[in-house]
């Protein structure tokens, strides 16, 4: 299998791609429910502080996690069927609309699907097929979970950003790997990474709400930005800040100006962060090679 996949590397993206598809369904699931479980938690914490019946918090005792219950239309709680459920095939075939109701399904489904698997698709023709390949493609996967979740919520859950510091660490035991450059860094890189990350974000947080008395970002961002530098190494920390930090500032103006967006309503910044770890996890090398030799 390696060989084949080695001499036609379009079936390998092609797999990966349709792969990705399937997985994209999934991460619609966890952005829906990862924060309804996180703030069901959270009641249920109050509640028994509090000495309240597990009752009287709102569905406390209905079992709700990211397989149970099954998938319904939010209008009319019709099931939705497998044939209903293909990624972004059912959501044209049903003209973007329940089977049941008629309601229209929001365009995001299909296009997160469909994200998810062109930047899963990049990542295997980057890397090619091997370790890195599935380490990159699953670290897509977790960066598209959390920029749509903080979009929505404005949080990055623990229960993703914790596990990839981890998983980034673990990848740094098999450096070195034949042909693997990038994700397989050293455990000593790994190590001093996830530790800058996190702490120069903790350090500009608490620099600013010193100066403003306002907190300028949440502590997810340090979790996520610690996680990039255990995959990534520390190195690769200031292109991502970098990055982040213009994609940010671009995109928060043309928000104000545009959009007429309250300068005074938070913009999160974790979908920044995500994108510029991907890109540095790509060509992160190629970027700073090239910014090294232009400047000399």
């Amino acid at each position: 299998m390696h060989e084949l996949f080695t001499d036609a590397p379009v079936l390998f993206v092609a797999i990966v791609f349709l792969f990705a598809l399937l997985i994209g369904s999934f991460l619609n699931v966890v952005i829906h429910r990862l924060p309804i479980m996180m703030e069901r938690e959270w009641r249920a914490q109050c509640a028994e502080l509090a000495s309240t019946p597990a009752s009287d918090v709102p569905g406390g005792s209905e079992r709700f996690d990211l397989l149970t219950p099954r998938s319904r239309c939010p209008s009319c709680g019709t099931p939705i069927t497998a044939l209903q459920n293909v990624p972004v095939i059912s959501y044209l075939f049903l003209g973007g609309r329940c089977a049941s109701c008629k309601t229209s399904i929001p365009v995001r489904y299909p296009v997160v699907e469909m994200m998810t698997a062109v930047l899963a698709a990049l990542a295997a023709w980057r890397f090619g097929f091997g370790f890195e390949a599935f380490g990159a493609v699953l670290l897509t996967f977790a960066l598209i979970a959390i920029s749509v979740i903080d979009i929505d919520h404005q949080i990055i859950p623990d229960s993703i950003s914790l596990p990839l510091v981890w998983i980034g660490l673990s990848l740094s035991l098999f450096h070195p790997v034949a042909g693997a450059d990038v994700l397989f860094v050293d455990p000593k890189t790994a190590i001093v990474g996830a530790m800058a990350g996190y702490l120069s974000l903790w350090s500009v947080y608490h620099l600013f709400r010193m100066l403003t008395g306002k907190e300028g970002m949440g502590y997810g961002d340090f979790k996520l930005l610690a996680a990039l530098g255990a995959w990534l190494g520390w190195q690769m920390l200031p292109l991502i800040i970098l990055l982040s930090a213009l994609v940010g500032a671009c995109i928060g103006i043309a928000m104000i100006v545009f959009r007429r967006h309250d300068r005074n309503i938070p913009i999160p910044f974790g979908p920044y962060l995500a994108a510029a770890g991907w890109i540095a996890m790509l060509c992160g090398h190629e970027i700073i090679d090239w910014y090294l030799g232009y400047m000399g």
